[in-house]
């Protein structure tokens, strides 16, 4: 498995974090359900049986017994909202602000600390085994399926096959479906039982057919590495078994939030520009709380959001997670979650105002006074997604003004007044 490719399709299909985050008050996108969407049940196409018919031939000449691509595809069949979704990915990146707005929310934090809780013996002998802390296994499996909640309902067979036959990228797409029948092959679980996100990663952490075949364990010693039942446990060893192979070092920091002195040279900044914390200290760079850096080796500092936003000093640990998913979000999201359930607080430094000007706090307070105007956000979390500019539109629209569903400082104005 290349990690280039696990790193996309965390991105593109598995939507951890992005279902997580969707499913949020006045975000975009993500629904606990996604059978239910439009589009998820097989329609005929005869292009698709086509295509099906002459893939079998070349899954036969990869040791695909018949028995098993007669059993897989029995039920599959061709899925508009598969392409649907591949076709119209929205293309836009969160501030880091946003996104651990959501990622490290109050609700995902009280979840985490009551599933650390639920299954500590079985994350304690996880990370006995592979090394990895139970609140950095945790945190994957909060930011890549809601703790369990959101693990995805499509039939994976079905959209593999779907995105092999029509989507952008064809043969990276059959190669997951070859994958995924070797895995039925080897009677982890049933077609029936295999589903997940549309673009078929599976299970509480949302594996892709390849990287299962490659770092799933089977820990609970049942004779099936199941990442799909109820019972977590395969899953989250499994998870800790990549990232141990990914280079984790136990007891050392992903990262910490540190203080950039005044005339700070930014050029300097970035991965793959590590310095010994002892370097990074001499030209004035201090914890967040003004103390003196760890020493965990070379590490390089990150601004995710620019000069005036946090600053972090990154280690190891950050690439173990990065070969999860390269975003440096989602890698930032995994590391502060980690650090929230084991009882760290909040970051210390603030976020600069947005494009608009707002800051966190008047985004919150534009999303209380449009939902109390009667324009519902259906929630206050100060970002601004899907719902939050349709609640924008609704309320210039009555107020006779251009529909933007942009936000901004004046808009604040005319609801405060």
């Amino acid at each position: 498995m290349q990690v280039k490719r696990r790193a996309f399709i965390l991105g593109l299909g598995a939507f951890g974090l992005s279902a997580c985050v969707g499913g949020g008050g006045s975000t975009s996108g993500g629904t606990v359900s996604r059978a239910a969407d439009p589009g998820m049940s097989p329609v005929p196409n005869a292009g698709f049986d086509a295509w099906v018919n002459a893939y079998k031939s070349r899954a036969a000449g990869r040791g695909i017994a018949q028995s098993t691509l007669d059993s897989a595809f029995r039920s599959a069949g061709f899925l508009p909202g598969v392409v649907e979704r591949d076709r119209n990915q929205t293309e836009f990146t969160r501030t880091l602000e946003d996104y651990l707005a959501i990622a490290a929310s109050p609700d995902r934090i009280a979840k985490g600390r009551a599933a650390l809780a639920r299954h500590r013996g079985t994350l304690a002998a996880v990370e006995s085994r592979y090394g990895v802390e139970a609140e950095v296994v945790t945190a994957v499996w909060g930011l890549e399926s809601q703790y369990g909640e959101r693990r995805g309902s499509i039939p994976v067979i079905s959209a593999l096959a779907t995105l092999a036959y029509d989507g952008r990228r064809g043969a990276f797409f059959e190669q997951q479906l070859t994958a995924a029948l070797r895995i039925l092959q080897n009677g982890d679980t049933t077609p029936a039982n295999m589903t997940g996100s549309w673009a078929g990663a599976m299970g509480h952490t949302q594996f892709i057919p390849t990287s299962y075949l490659e770092y799933a364990v089977d820990f609970t010693g049942d004779g099936r590495r199941d990442i799909w039942s109820e019972d977590p446990t395969d899953s989250l060893a499994s998870t800790a078994a990549y990232l141990s192979r990914a280079g984790w070092r136990k007891g050392q920091p992903w990262g910490i939030e540190v203080r950039l002195p005044a005339g700070f040279n930014t050029a300097i900044t970035g991965r793959g520009k590590g310095r010994n914390p002892a370097d990074w200290s001499a030209l004035g760079v201090a914890t967040a709380d003004g103390g003196r850096l760890p020493n965990h080796g070379s590490g390089s500092i990150l601004l995710p959001q620019g000069a005036n936003g946090p600053a972090f000093l990154i280690f190891n640990n950050f690439n173990a997670i990065a070969r999860y998913n390269n975003a440096v979000n989602y890698v930032i999201g995994v590391g502060h979650l980690s650090d929230r359930l084991r009882g760290a607080g909040p970051l210390r430094a603030s976020f600069p105002p947005d494009s608009a000007g707002l800051t966190m706090a008047d985004r919150q307070d534009l999303q209380r006074r449009l939902t109390a105007a009667g324009f519902d956000t259906e929630g206050s979390d100060g970002v601004i997604g899907a719902k939050t500019r349709a609640a924008i539109e609704g309320f210039q629209r009555a107020r006779g003004l251009p529909a933007t569903g942009e936000p901004s400082l004046a808009l604040l104005q005319m609801l405060r007044g």
